[in-house]
């Protein structure tokens, strides 16, 4: 299927690896010229060199999104014209209610929560202005089912979605679409992470923790980077116009739930 994306600009929020590697990689598959960012220069640089092969201008941005600092090079890379942005950023550490303090609950809500809609608030005039534009926002399946040890996460992605609830109604009839993808479990830096947090809480082997958890997902397997990235581009399409504010699962199931 031709997305309709070639010639169109897009940003890729911690497009190095995971997720976000995904989505920019889907995206310069349908031709979508792209800035890209990340904190660790070497993977980064070596993402774009990556991506180039199909044929797009990469532009790599060595910057921590979640911070004023680290998005005003991502937005001055991207130039007046952003058509497509896709808002990703790592997850709040995994914990328990009573240990967590305001400090951290502030870090959480700048991560996942504020930085997504300052970029937003930054890109969406100009899409509107222009009659097109997308915006895919990477939260979490936890924004559906709340998962108890990931409270930092389920507090600040909520809010964000709270947020593109109304906003996306708002802009929708400029031709710019807002949505949410939601990942469950990914074969990614993350879910190592959450991995040997339950090697670590149950005494139990990496084997058996990714086969446990696994094993609780419908479709018997973590998903991977790429059909994630698939998902996003479609979202992003010529085809996706109609799709507005929406919170789409890509959790193979896992989340049980008739709405």
């Amino acid at each position: 299927m031709d997305l309709g994306l070639r010639g169109k600009k897009g940003i890729v929020c911690a497009a190095s690896k995971g997720l976000g590697r995904g989505c920019a990689e889907a995206l310069a598959a349908a031709g979508v010229d792209l800035v890209i960012c990340a904190r660790g220069a070497e993977a980064l640089e070596m993402t774009a060199a990556e991506l180039r092969n199909a044929g797009v201008t990469v532009t790599p941005v060595v910057a921590d999104i979640t911070t004023e600092a680290g998005r005003t090079p991502v937005l001055a890379a991207a130039g007046p014209q952003v058509d497509i942005l896709v808002t990703n950023a790592g997850g709040p550490p995994p914990g328990l209610w009573s240990d967590w303090s305001r400090d951290d609950f502030i870090r959480a809500l700048d991560a996942n929560m504020l930085t997504p809609i300052a970029l937003m608030q930054a890109v969406l005039p100009g899409m509107m202005a222009r009659g097109w534009g997308r915006v895919v926002n990477i939260t979490s399946q936890s924004v559906k089912a709340p998962i108890p040890q990931l409270g930092l996460s389920n507090a600040a992605r909520t809010g964000l979605t709270g947020f593109v609830a109304g906003t996306a109604r708002q802009v929708a009839g400029k031709g710019v679409t807002i949505n949410n993808l939601l990942p469950g479990i990914h074969d990614t830096d993350r879910a190592l992470a959450l991995d040997g947090g339950v090697v670590k809480a149950r005494g139990i082997t990496m084997d058996q923790a990714r086969a446990e958890r696994a094993a609780s997902i419908p479709a018997g397997r973590y998903g991977t980077a790429a059909e994630f990235g698939a998902a996003c581009a479609f979202l992003c399409s010529a085809h996706a116009g109609f799709i507005v504010g929406q919170n789409i699962l890509a959790d193979g199931g896992a989340t049980n739930a008739t709405l």
